[in-house]
C-alpha cells in the first residue's frame, strides 16, 4: 500500500527538511508498530520510520489520594491468596487482571482502587462463585458470618443483583 500524502513533523535525516512523502507502509513487531518508508521532499532521500501507540500509563488512586502506578500483579497476588485450593490456574487470574487493565484505560487511565476491586470481583464472581466469596470477604471486610450469609444469598438469589 502506497501513500502519497505530505507528512510534515519527520524530519530527513539527510538534510532536515520537515515536508516527507510516505512510498510504503507494513506491519511490523508482531503488527503492534507500522513500518514507513518514507523519501523527503527536498533532497530525495529514503528512510524508514516506525509507528506505535504510545500507551498512557494507567495510574490508581488510592483512598490516601496518593496516585501510584497500576500493578497488574498486585490483582494477581491477591487473586492467588483468595483462591487457593480453587480450581483456578494462573492463567486464569492473569485473564482477569488483563481484563481489568483493559477496562481501567477505556476509563481514562486513572481509576479508584475501589473501582480495581470491584471490577476484580465482578469478573471472579462469574469464573467460580466461593472465590468471589473469599476474595470479597478481604476487599469488603467481612466482620462476621453474617456478611457471608448475606452475600452468599445475593448469589443464589441473583448474581445480577449481588453488591459487588
Amino acid at each position: 500500500m502506497t501513500d502519497t500524502a505530505s507528512v510534515g513533523m519527520v524530519r530527513c535525516p539527510g538534510c532536515g527538511e520537515s515536508e516527507t512523502k510516505v512510498i510504503d507502509s507494513r506491519s511490523a513487531d508482531e503488527e503492534t508498530s507500522v513500518r514507513r518508508r518514507r523519501s523527503c521532499l527536498g533532497c530525495d532521500y529514503r528512510f524508514t520510520t516506525f509507528e506505535r501507540v504510545e500507551e498512557l500509563p494507567l495510574r490508581v488512586m488510592k483512598r490516601s489520594g496518593v496516585a501510584v502506578a497500576f500493578d497488574e500483579e498486585k490483582i494477581v497476588s491477591g487473586l492467588v491468596a483468595a483462591c487457593k485450593g480453587r480450581p483456578l490456574t494462573r492463567s486464569d487470574f492473569e485473564d482477569i487482571a488483563a481484563g481489568v487493565v483493559e477496562s481501567a484505560r477505556s476509563e481514562g487511565g486513572e481509576v479508584s482502587s475501589e473501582w480495581v476491586g470491584l471490577a476484580v470481583l465482578e469478573q471472579l464472581r462469574e469464573m467460580d462463585p466461593v472465590a468471589y466469596l473469599r476474595f470479597a470477604s478481604v476487599y469488603k471486610g467481612f466482620d462476621n458470618v453474617a456478611d457471608f450469609e448475606r452475600e452468599a444469598r445475593l448469589i443464589k438469589v441473583d448474581p445480577e443483583i449481588a453488591e459487588v
